[in-house]
């Protein structure tokens, strides 16, 4: 009895330390800055400003459920390409996708979301100029990806021939919405 209490402690121990976090990678030298919308009731979090060919890492409330966009700086704050989360579901299990509904005219904002470590399965595409077969452009599409990671990456803009970002630039947000540049 006492090695299973033991071990639920450390279950629960290790569910809690587990942060969710979307690692956004801003793929060309536009500098960029990330929107995010919370489903009623759940924290805000502060927008974040990426340079150009940087990352930066955003830490969500455990059970956050809501969506990001990017604006290209100059641009009009006008939502595009939506990245979609559900994070702690059933089972542990985290809910994403990339959504076209609200504007599928946005070419430069959100392009991809995978899992950070095992990179399947995906959502979104590199680009969008042909349409893309892996994201959401009606409310019946069947495009919602699942993982148990908590950590998520999500591309922004359009890959240059340069090398991967090589700075990084980090946010933390918990649940107060706070974070720190």
């Amino acid at each position: 009895m006492r090695f299973s209490f033991t071990v639920i402690l450390a279950s629960l121990a290790a569910l809690a330390s587990a942060q969710n976090t979307v690692e956004f990678v801003n793929q060309d030298s536009t500098v960029r800055t990330v929107y995010f919308t919370q489903q009623e009731g759940l924290a805000y979090i502060d927008p974040v400003t990426i340079t150009g060919l940087t990352n930066c890492t955003v830490t969500f409330p455990s059970g956050w459920i809501g969506n990001w966009y990017s604006v290209s700086e100059g641009a009009d704050d006008v939502p595009g390409m939506l990245g979609e989360v559900a994070w702690n579901g059933w089972d542990g299990i985290t809910w994403f996708d990339v959504s076209a509904i609200v504007n599928p005219n946005d070419l430069d904002g959100v392009k991809t979301i995978s899992p950070k470590f095992s990179g399947t399965p995906y959502s979104g595409c590199v680009s969008y100029v042909d349409g893309c077969d892996n994201a959401y452009y009606a409310a019946d599409d069947v495009q919602t990806k699942a993982t148990t990671e908590t950590a998520l990456v999500c591309t922004l803009g359009t890959p240059s021939s340069s090398p991967k970002p090589k700075g990084r630039r980090h946010a933390r947000h918990f649940i107060t919405g706070h974070s720190t540049h």
